[in-house]
């Protein structure tokens, strides 16, 4: 039995990650993946680009924005790929901040069928709540369900 290949051509990183090669163009494009250029001017990934990949797509799932992602990426030396310590490391640092989201939908939840602050106003509710739209001045929008 051969030895794998220790580089994927953009296809095969596509086609073993089930990530569009528009997108991996962009990861790269971010910073969150590298390549090199064949004098064909080809990439090639490192074959642990696979891991990078899963990486940032699960992070992504969760709602983990990109530039966050690139950040935590940012922490791993260079040409190193994710391994077990890394990805107990990351959910870390995601634990905090998925909690917190979880916090903001169960408010949302047990909110949504009250006044949500938008200042219409429509509601016998509203009036209730937020008397005079004394919420608009936290801004526009659902002032209760979306809090900075």
């Amino acid at each position: 039995m051969s030895e794998p290949p220790s580089e994927l051509t953009i296809g095969e990183l596509s086609r073993r990650s089930g990530v569009a090669t528009s997108a991996l163009r962009f990861y790269e494009r971010q910073g969150l993946i590298r390549s090199r250029r064949t004098s064909g001017n080809q990439r090639r990934y490192p074959r642990g680009a696979l891991r990078l990949v899963a990486f940032i797509r699960a992070s992504h799932h969760l709602g983990i924005p990109l530039e966050v992602i690139g950040g935590v990426l940012d922490l791993l030396p260079e040409g190193a790929e994710p391994d077990r310590l890394f990805w107990q490391r990351a959910s870390a640092c995601w634990s905090a901040e998925l909690n917190k989201r979880i916090e903001q939908l169960e408010c949302m939840r047990d909110r949504f069928t009250e006044c949500i602050g938008c200042g219409c106003l429509s509601f016998e509710q509203c009036v209730l709540v937020n008397p005079g739209d004394v919420l608009a001045a936290k801004g526009p929008g659902p002032a209760r369900l979306i809090s900075d």
